[in-house]
């Protein structure tokens, strides 16, 4: 009876349709999990077998979004593959837009190699991935842009503007369209040379996982499982940056034009990070690390279970929640409003399962060093943290606010997501009723 009344409630008040499907981000999965299996099996542990990984994940996505979904067709591509103008009416469009697109590049390239942070430790690798595609992305932009600017239904988009401002083209400048080229470009080139940096590190921190010792101690087990989820998030992550692009619908709708939204969101990365070692709201301090909780549990293997299958399950919820997007992961952008998998139960689950895997894992209140004062410091500077990530949804809900769809997503979480509705019962707050059909 409760489970037809609950079917009814359903039916009365549907959840808005997702902009990725869940067969998107599936396929993804299952590509990245059969590379991943070859190279546990043959060792293949290097950042090449890294880069393979991020082509097993994406190829499948794009297959199955074109195939099956049929993105490329969605109104919101801003496409109408139907009716291709000749090419005399846009190939000076094209040759603009080439303009703005190469300059464009050029200053990131210029960025890239005038900022040291940029040649020093882990960026070493993103910078030559960057530099062996540059070539090859500068010629194959010259017939994508020819092409793609005869099936687009308003070709004149924020790369056209710059590039007409650049060459003083005597024609009327949209500033606004040129502001959110700058802001799409800057978060895919601040983001994807991180994400690039760190996909080798724990990928082959996964390959390498001794697995005598996994299977025979329940701490190393969760930590390389932990690994494992990890490496999901950072893929599914990088290859989201990667495929940034009008035909898959993957294009950036917005890029967060609030500098609040911003400034939370780079304190959260390098180089610019808080909690970093050493920094303002480093949290570890006297601690064990941020595997403090198998310190603490050693020698209790039913406790260390137990609590590694938590942080396990956390970090699996992180990572469904980057799986969700498919390739549409973005920070500080718009890429179509995701309703489904773990954002039909939270509004930002990543946030609230990283958090919460933080808590667990690091221990703050229990320093090894046994000092009280180091126990309040951290607890305070973990809060301090989650505050931070507190911060970064309510920036991001500004943001994705914009959308009326996302609006009518939030209303519906507030009346059916089992997160929200949890904090509001919390709160004293009543639940909002479930709308009905007249």
């Amino acid at each position: 009876m409760y489970h037809d009344a609950r079917l009814a409630a359903g039916r009365a008040d549907p959840r808005p349709r997702s902009a990725v499907s869940t067969g998107c981000g599936l396929a993804g999965l299952a590509g990245l999990l059969s590379w991943t299996a070859i190279a546990k099996y043959f060792g293949m542990d290097g950042p090449y077998s890294a880069i393979t990984n991020l082509v097993a994940c994406g190829l499948p996505m794009i297959l199955w979004s074109v195939l099956v979904d049929k993105v490329h067709r969605n109104p919101s591509t801003g496409i109408d593959w139907s009716n291709p103008r000749p090419w005399r009416e846009t190939f000076e469009i094209s040759l603009t837009r080439l303009a703005g697109l190469w300059l464009t590049w050029g200053v990131i390239g210029l960025i890239y190699f005038s900022v040291r942070v940029y040649h020093d430790g882990m960026f070493g690798f993103a910078m030559a991935c960057f530099q062996a595609a540059a070539p090859w992305l500068f010629v194959l932009s010259i017939p994508y842009i020819l092409l793609i600017d005869r099936v687009t239904i308003d070709p004149k988009d924020g790369t056209w503007h710059f590039g007409a401002w650049v060459m003083g083209l005597d024609e009327a400048i949209d500033r606004t369209a040129i502001a959110h080229h700058a802001r799409a470009w800057t978060v895919k080139a601040f983001f994807m040379a991180f994400m690039l940096a760190i996909v080798p590190g724990g990928f082959g921190a996964f390959v390498r996982g001794d697995m005598t010792l996994v299977l025979t101690d329940p701490a190393a087990m969760a930590m390389w499982l932990i690994t494992f989820m990890f490496m999901i998030d950072v893929a599914f992550a990088t290859v989201g940056y990667v495929l940034t692009i009008k035909p898959l619908d993957a294009h950036i709708r917005t890029a967060n034009p609030f500098a609040s939204a911003w400034m939370a969101a780079l304190i959260c990365y390098p180089p610019f990070i808080l909690m970093g070692t050493g920094g303002p709201l480093d949290y570890h301090r006297g601690t064990a690390g941020p595997d403090g909780w198998a310190t603490w549990l050693a020698g209790h293997p039913l406790l260390l279970s137990i609590w590694g299958a938590a942080l396990v399950g956390l970090t699996g919820i992180y990572a469904w929640a980057t799986m969700a997007f498919g390739f549409r992961f973005s920070n500080l952008t718009h890429r179509g409003i995701l309703t489904h998998g773990p954002y039909a139960v939270s509004r930002h689950p990543a946030y609230l399962s990283k958090n919460l895997f933080w808590w667990l894992a690091v221990l703050p209140m229990l320093p090894a060093s046994g000092d009280w004062q180091d126990a309040v410091r951290n607890t305070l500077l973990l809060g301090a943290v989650n505050a931070v990530y507190y911060w970064r949804a309510k920036t991001e809900e500004r943001h994705l606010g914009l959308d009326p769809a996302y609006r009518d997503y939030s209303d519906w979480m507030a009346r059916n997501g089992v997160v929200p509705r949890f904090f509001a019962w919390l709160g004293g707050g009543r639940r909002r009723p479930v709308a009905t059909e007249a």
